[in-house]
């Protein structure tokens, strides 16, 4: 009805030489290339064993000029196919010029062939055997593999097949070893007769080797599409910076040490991790009013996720809200590096009209100071080799206290030049190394790692209260 032909179920599928082929059929691509099957032959072939169609096609490579078409219908009993159909088919095909079928002992399928040969239906050579000959041997009944490949009697036998396909006209082998010779003389006369003009044969076109199988032996080396160098986790146990996880755990490294290792890839010294830990605890929260917060909690109170409350409260983070430590470490360095008077440093910022990073703030002020910069100015007084960046920024805010009250160094600033003081203090860095880490943003990272903290806390908070969608007040806003 639909001109469609099913083959299968149990099978390994089908080929058409040079064209396409569908299921695991032929093997391997080193097997397609040996058995030419990248150009089509003369031979329409039909088997209900896959593994043998695999066998047969490198029998018709070497005694013919090779296959046009290869079906393996499956050892079902009930195949979806026949023999007879394939080789009906394969005789309306003009390419084909002679068929080849391997039949097997059980059922009765090969008898559809035979009539089909008695019929007249198929007027090309067929060259047939059918398998399991040496059933007789055995003194009872025996299963050969297939579903139907079993002997229900002696109209079912290989032997009782192939005599009436010989009867009917079929070209039949006295043994299978014989069949690539029964194949070749028949293929030859062919071509004698001017029936069959032998296939061209060529070189088939470049097939790269697999690159699954040629890197396994060790033959190529695949382009890496990441590089990593802080950690890796093909060992026993995963390595940060090439310090084991054991190490880091049994050795009583916090997380300052770790963020060392991952950020740094290397081990700072005990009083500039510790740094990182304060500075992670400092900034850990400002309270619920602070922009990236404040989303967070609109955000968890609309019902969304944690990893979504969570970006919606970094989302925040730039130059106004957080991102100043990056520019902070960024102009108190350049300023001091280059040697400028923290007076003529201000003046020159106001002129270009940028707020000096790092300085204000909108609640604390001279004498309302922000315990956290004192907390962290006490810490590097005691504890880091040397505090040039921080007491030049600490001379900036002198000056600027001269204009404001408000104008004071902040959590931000006092980070940032104290930053810049461990990465010079602690001896394990260049100047290029410094400069990069400034410019790459690792200042500002400690602050987005601190931060989603008190973020996390946040949205935690809002759904562990069940505090419904957030609304807000229509008398905080000026509608103009």
């Amino acid at each position: 009805k639909h001109n469609k032909i099913i083959i299968g179920p149990a099978t390994v599928g089908g080929i058409q030489a040079g064209a396409f082929k569908i299921g695991d059929t032929a093997g391997t691509l080193d097997n397609i290339i040996a058995c030419k099957l990248y150009r089509p032959g003369s031979v329409g072939f039909v088997s209900k064993s896959g593994g043998m169609s695999n066998e047969a096609y490198n029998i018709l490579a070497r005694n013919t000029d090779g296959l046009y078409e290869g079906i393996a219908i499956g050892g079902d009993v009930f195949p979806g196919s026949t023999l007879s159909d394939h080789a009906i088919r394969f005789s309306t095909i003009p390419q084909v010029k002679m068929i080849v079928v391997l039949g097997e002992i059980g059922g009765e399928d090969e008898y559809s062939l035979v009539e089909s040969l008695k019929e007249g239906k198929i007027k090309k050579p067929v060259v047939a055997w059918v398998s399991g000959t040496c059933a007789k041997l055995f003194t009872s009944e025996v299963q050969f593999g297939h579903a139907g490949a079993k002997s229900g009697g002696d109209r079912e036998s290989a032997q009782a097949k192939n005599t009436a396909l010989k009867a009917a006209g079929a070209i039949v082998p006295d043994s299978f070893e014989s069949l690539a010779s029964t194949i070749r003389h028949t293929y030859n006369e062919l071509v004698s007769s001017g029936v069959i003009a032998p296939a061209e044969d060529f070189d088939p076109p470049f097939i790269p080797e697999d690159i699954g199988k040629a890197k396994k032996e060790g033959k190529v080396r695949i382009p890496t599409s990441i590089v990593s160098t802080i950690s890796d986790d093909r060992g026993e146990e995963p390595a940060y910076g090439g310090v084991s996880i054991s190490k880091v755990v049994e050795g009583g490294m916090g997380v300052g040490d770790v963020i060392s290792l991952l950020w740094f890839k290397r081990s700072l010294p005990r009083y500039g991790t510790q740094f990182l830990e304060m500075c992670l605890m400092i900034c850990a929260d400002h309270g619920p009013n602070v922009s990236g917060a404040h989303n967070t909690i609109v955000c968890s109170r609309a019902g969304k996720d944690i990893v979504s409350c969570l970006t919606s409260g970094l989302l925040c983070i730039g130059p106004r809200f957080g991102g100043a430590v990056d520019d902070a470490a960024r102009y108190f360095s350049a300023a001091l590096d280059q040697k400028k008077d923290p007076d003529a440093f201000v003046e020159e910022m106001k002129k270009k009209g940028i707020r000096v990073p790092g300085i204000g703030h909108r609640v604390k002020s001279k004498d309302n100071p922000d315990k956290r910069v004192e907390l962290l100015i006490s810490y590097a007084h005691k504890n880091f080799p040397a505090t040039k960046y921080l007491d030049y920024a600490l001379r900036v805010e002198d000056y600027t206290l001269s204009k404001s009250s408000n104008l004071i160094l902040n959590v931000d600033g006092a980070i940032g030049a104290l930053f810049v003081d461990l990465l010079h203090g602690c001896g394990m860095f260049s100047e290029a190394e410094i400069a990069d880490i400034i410019d790459v943003g690792y200042v500002n990272a400690l602050f987005v790692l601190a931060r989603s903290i008190g973020f996390l806390g946040h949205a935690l908070d809002q759904k562990r209260l069940k505090q419904p969608l957030y609304r807000h007040p229509g008398d905080d806003v000026l509608f103009a």
